[in-house]
């Protein structure tokens, strides 16, 4: 898989979104958040899936850039990188207001249509 530097933002995006679509990913990730930082060991404790399957989980966060991982002694400590979930709900917020700008559009559009049968 190629670096996240050398990922399109449309490419970019998809992964992000692809791993905060699995709710077990985005149960680890608040926790994570909420603790400051949490092993896999630690995260499996809480949440119902094995710890191995945490660990896939934690390599596709990863992956993702949404969270990074520490080595200390035999364990990994994530920890939540903020800037990935900033720079994604930017993106998503942009493409809300287009969408809203195109709406109002259509809507003053109909209107003025409507308008126009009413004289």
């Amino acid at each position: 898989m190629r670096s996240n530097k050398m990922l399109s933002t449309d490419e970019h995006f998809e992964i992000v979104l692809n791993a905060m679509a699995d709710p077990t990913r985005r149960e680890l990730l608040n926790l994570i958040a909420e603790r400051g930082q949490a092993t896999a060991t630690i995260l499996s404790s809480t949440v119902t899936v094995s710890r191995q399957a945490v660990v896939k989980h934690l390599n596709v966060l990863n992956k993702a850039g949404l969270v990074a991982g520490d080595r200390i002694g035999r364990e990994m400590r994530y920890s939540v990188c903020p800037s990935q979930l900033s720079d994604t709900a930017e993106w998503m917020a942009n493409l809300a207001a287009n969408w809203d700008n195109k709406l109002h559009w259509v809507k003053r559009v109909a209107e003025a249509k409507d308008n126009k049968k009413n004289l």
